[in-house]
């Protein structure tokens, strides 16, 4: 095979790689707009209405903190406030070294309690159990330090309600999020899993530990993950959960049958990605034993959250991420070579490994084969331009897709000057930031790759949003 063979199959394999990528975000796109349709008819206020009655099923919120001094008390105020018939708040405070303990006991006047949970799943020591004498809902373990999964792990154990929804200290729940979250528990006896939207909280205004107006960030990188985040969940996410094919429910919000979690083994603690890890293995474990299950996105109840304002801070992100994903890809490698798998086997994992796993990898290399190429003049004009309009062309149409469907259906910013600020993001990402992102994916794929393993890093968080939560009363 002479040179000129070799650049031609180059050119042939990314073209069709690429062309792969884009149809199969495409495809999810149709199904997500399909979905939406279907779901905002369904949940019209009058259905909306005759649904929730007051029979939601109790639900146990479990809270996982370390090191939460400033924001424990307003957050777990604000939860206390959530609008659900029968809930319970358990947070699990996993080895804090600061005062999040003392300003527990203080704020809701914590009394230790004996101890007579069934630990099925196994954790590091549970030193006491408090109850509030103010709040009859809230509980508070003190734990040693094992990390977040083994810290949900411990709340799972002490959990009272066949529902558990599994939130961060520093997150953001609107009044009715847990209340639509049920809803799938509710239509589909056979639920065992329901996720939710999460939204950009930088650069919104918040009141008494609730949102109480959108708006964006002035950082422009923030920005850019506003429109990341829409695509990936009223696309992504929304695309796959029509086909039961769902393998990640973010950890930051989410509702899990505690039965079936504790039956399928509960969060691995040997792994940073335990959100995706525990979703993908739901779906092995049950098509294993055969019984029937569904996995739900939601995409009206919203969770909100700080994203990175630096690219630091994304940098040590998008890595963590990446070391996840492959892990909660190898240690579930059974899923696709089993006849059962379904789309979640055949469809969704084989996707995830080629274009999430795999594709920072094939991506950056296509960018220097095709700049290189260009340069030295071995590739012609035309399939430089194919291939650069495969990548960034139909990415910025996805990008402006899901900022319509968003417009369309929930209409979260409603000014007319975020909507444009939006508009310019969808298509600013596309040239630098995405790129930027491969990148970083690359570099953790080739970590992962040299280290085998993976480790939690504390990550800083501005929290300029969170001002008001510190002196709620």
């Amino acid at each position: 095979m002479n040179l000129a063979e070799l650049i031609h199959n180059f050119e042939r394999f990314f073209i069709v790689y690429f062309l792969l990528l884009q149809a199969s975000y495409l495809s999810l796109n149709l199904l997500s707009i399909h979905f939406v349709s279907g779901y905002l008819k369904r949940h019209s206020n009058a259905l909306d209405i005759d649904i929730h009655t007051g029979l939601e099923p109790p639900i146990s919120i479990l809270v996982a903190v370390k090191n939460e001094q400033e924001l424990i008390a307003g957050s777990i105020k604000a939860l206390l406030q959530l609008e659900y018939r029968e809930f319970e708040i358990v947070v699990i405070n996993d080895g804090s070294t600061d005062d999040t303990l003392k300003i527990l006991k203080e704020e809701f006047k914590l009394v230790e309690f004996p101890d007579t949970s069934r630990k099925r799943l196994k954790t590091k020591t549970v030193e006491a159990v408090y109850h509030s004498t103010t709040q009859q809902n809230l509980k508070v373990l003190d734990k040693h330090n094992g990390g977040k999964a083994d810290a949900l792990n411990a709340g799972i154990n002490y959990a009272n309600y066949p529902l558990y929804c599994s939130i961060d200290a520093d997150s953001i729940l609107q009044t009715d999020s847990l209340r639509k979250i049920v809803t799938p528990f509710m239509e589909r006896s056979d639920t065992v899993a329901a996720g939710g939207t999460v939204r950009v909280a930088n650069g919104c205004h918040v009141e008494d530990g609730f949102l109480v107006k959108t708006g964006l960030s002035s950082n422009f990188l923030v920005t850019l993950q506003v429109v990341e985040y829409l695509r990936a969940f009223l696309f992504g996410r929304l695309g796959w959960g029509p086909l039961n094919a769902l393998l990640i429910i973010s950890g930051t919000f989410g509702v899990f049958h505690r039965e079936t979690v504790v039956e399928a083994g509960g969060y691995r603690t040997d792994t940073v990605g335990e959100d995706m890890e525990l979703v993908t293995r739901l779906h092995r474990y049950l098509k294993k034993i055969g019984k029937p299950y569904h996995i739900s996105f939601v995409p009206d109840p919203i969770c909100w959250t700080e994203v990175p304002s630096t690219l630091g801070v994304l940098r040590k992100q998008r890595i963590r991420w990446q070391h996840g994903l492959i892990e909660s890809l190898l240690m579930n490698y059974q899923l696709p070579f089993s006849l059962k798998g379904g789309a979640a086997g055949w469809l969704a994992f084989p996707f995830m490994f080629l274009f999430e796993c795999l594709g920072p990898i094939i991506e950056i290399s296509g960018y220097l084969f095709f700049i290189a190429g260009l340069y030295l003049g071995l590739i012609s004009i035309e399939t430089g331009i194919l291939f650069f309009f495969l990548a960034l062309g139909i990415g910025v149409l996805l990008s402006m897709l899901a900022l319509l469907l968003e417009e369309m259906s929930f209409h979260i910013y409603t000014q007319p000057r975020q909507f444009f600020r939006l508009l310019l993001a969808a298509v600013i990402e596309n040239f630098g930031y995405r790129q930027l992102c491969a990148l970083w994916r690359y570099w953790g794929v080739c970590t992962w790759l040299i280290s085998g393993k993976s480790h939690w890093h504390d990550v800083q968080r501005s929290r300029d949003w969170a001002e008001h939560r510190k002196n709620m009363i």
